[in-house]
């Protein structure tokens, strides 16, 4: 079994028993105004494996199982077995931490502040994915094909103005910045693989 599909299980189950219990909710969620008073710094992390509802839960863990399973592929092709592994829950940890960071800068003095979901460490995945493969097709609805790359260029941009518009009640800082984390650990971590993105980048297909 991958570590993947391990993540997906368990994110799904404690999300059900958090969505079932208000209790165990609050106390694992991202709270910086108790982050810094009561130095509950694990909630950087348990937050990630919570979520507000079904919808939220089903589309992150279909996107970490789709895009998951490639990058830690990717990872153990590189590493090995073992170490693959580790690189890829090491990357995906790292990123839902990262994604939090600013969040609990802009809101720790804020008592009201709450935030919850894996689409930090997600993202953190996605962007990963774009490293090894960036000019694989994704589809819109099931029917709009867009390059991994160019997409994650618009959802970068996306995420930075509605960050700043602040209009809803989305982490898009955190959705920002676990992409990017994913990326630099992933291109950082090995010549090899920064290589390989760049060749692939020049690589376009479409205009060959």
């Amino acid at each position: 079994m991958t570590v993947t599909n391990i993540i997906v299980g368990f994110t799904v189950l404690i999300s059900y028993l958090a969505m079932s219990n208000f209790n165990l909710k609050e106390k694992l969620m991202h709270i910086p105004y108790l982050e810094k008073r009561g130095k509950e710094y694990y909630r950087f992390l348990s937050s990630g494996f919570i979520h507000a509802d079904w919808m939220h839960l089903g589309i992150n863990m279909f996107v970490l199982y789709q895009f998951g399973n490639l990058v830690e592929q990717w990872f153990v092709a590189g590493f090995g077995q073992m170490m693959g592994s580790i690189y890829f829950l090491v990357m995906y940890l790292g990123a839902i931490v990262f994604a939090d960071l600013p969040s609990y800068l802009k809101h720790q003095d804020s008592s009201h502040y709450r935030a919850l979901g894996a689409s930090g460490g997600v993202s953190g995945v996605f962007f990963a994915s774009a490293v090894f493969q960036p000019w694989s097709m994704i589809y819109l609805y099931g029917i709009i094909g867009i390059p991994t790359i160019i997409a994650g260029v618009a959802y970068l941009i996306y995420s930075s103005y509605a960050a700043k518009q602040n209009r809803d009640n989305i982490g898009h800082d955190a959705h920002f910045y676990g992409a990017v984390f994913g990326f630099f650990f992933t291109i950082l971590i090995s010549p090899a693989f920064l290589q390989h993105f760049m060749v692939q980048i020049q690589n376009i297909p479409f205009l060959k």
